[in-house]
């Protein structure tokens, strides 16, 4: 039998003030990771004095540019900008359930389909509203979102495991360079150790989404953790990223890092840096580093904050010697590779588990006899 959204779900719309809350209970939809991959702490809190407020097991959705996939189930309360949808499980419906119907490629599908407006689509949600849903009991609800679930806790242990790798990356690189005495350092620019190649957007015409061409990334909305999402192709690409050059975002908010998995196009909205000497992840680690230095290039330019081409050559930061750059990149490019290997794994759990969703909400797969 078919439901609508509404049927299983409603949008909550209480208010909470913005006072109580923290980088990491706030979530607008630049902290929330494309592809499923949940959040992240904000950059920063609004400066109105309520907000929108979500509770634990509500599943949040970015409503702005659906296709980026962005959503999260809540495992704590808080509040959201409005450009957030908060979707509350109706009784008799299991809020994990919901998640998964909300994360069905078809969901997000949809909701692109229907949004209003053409350079900053946004969710129409009288049209979200009245999505169709297969119904399920509530015991079939449970089943289908275990199964699931057992494959997204894989991935929320690799995502922990690669978070605490590169926490223990940064405080190595902290507690080395810290420690090094003066004479052992020199002051110089980000061009003394890296080549940058700034980003150019190539014609609009020959993006498209079906992998004709090379891959694209305009700038930072398809970042995740570690890697960029990979959305977008282009036939006609003009500037090049090599497989693990550093990508930093040039444009608002200036200084987000991901690294490039694969060779690919960038856009006027990223730049890639590669180490001179093979240190990339000395390069990686200096690049963390360096973010308060970064930062002051978002209160700049007109309307939004960017960095050209001279100001991040010129980047000035202190350089250990040759020896101490070599020793840390012998003991972090192993951690680094480790961290890829967990994405690369990530992925295939992701493809499996997007795999088997719509086969399961839609009752291809039956969980009707399956016990757990």
């Amino acid at each position: 039998m078919k439901y609508k959204l509404s049927d299983i779900a409603e949008l909550r719309n209480q208010r909470t003030e913005v006072s109580p809350l923290s980088r990491d209970t706030y979530i607008s939809t630049e902290n929330m990771l494309p592809n499923r991959g949940g959040i992240v702490a904000a950059t920063s809190l609004p400066t109105m004095e309520y907000t929108q407020a979500y509770c634990a097991g509500d599943v949040l959705v970015s409503n702005i540019r659906p296709y980026f996939k962005k959503i999260w189930r809540a495992n704590f309360e808080g509040g959201c900008s409005n450009d957030v949808l908060v979707f509350h499980a109706k009784q008799g419906v299991d809020s994990r359930y919901l998640y998964y119907v909300l994360a069905d490629d078809l969901f997000f599908e949809y909701a692109t389909k229907t949004a209003r407006g053409t350079k900053m689509p946004r969710g129409d949600k009288t049209a979200i509203m009245n999505y169709p849903v297969e119904g399920h009991s509530y015991a079939e609800q449970r089943k289908i979102a275990s199964v699931l679930a057992a494959i997204d806790e894989k991935i929320i242990n690799n995502r922990a495991i690669n978070d605490n790798l590169q926490q223990q990356a940064k405080t190595l690189y902290a507690n080395m360079f810290s420690s090094i005495s003066a004479e052992q350092m020199h002051s110089g620019v980000l061009s003394d150790i890296a080549d940058i190649v700034m980003g150019q957007s190539p014609n609009g015409e020959s993006y498209n989404e079906s992998g004709d061409g090379m891959i694209f990334f305009q700038g930072r909305a398809e970042f995740g953790f570690r890697f960029p999402t990979i959305r977008l192709f282009t036939t006609a690409p003009k500037r090049i990223a090599e497989e693990n050059d550093i990508l930093i975002s040039v444009r608002a908010p200036v200084g987000d890092i991901n690294v490039a998995h694969e060779r690919c196009c960038i856009g006027r909205g990223l730049g890639a840096i590669r180490s001179k000497k093979r240190q990339q992840s000395f390069l990686l680690y200096t690049m963390f580093a360096l973010r308060p230095q970064l930062n002051v290039f978002n209160g700049e330019g007109t309307v939004f904050g960017s960095i050209n081409r001279d100001s991040l050559n010129n980047l000035p930061l202190t350089i250990p010697n040759e020896e101490d750059m070599q020793r840390f990149e012998d003991i972090v490019s192993p951690i680094d590779a480790l961290i890829r290997a967990n994405s690369d794994e990530i992925c295939r759990l992701e493809q499996v588990r997007d795999s088997l969703l719509p086969k399961l909400m839609s009752g291809e797969i039956d969980v009707s006899e399956v016990e757990f």
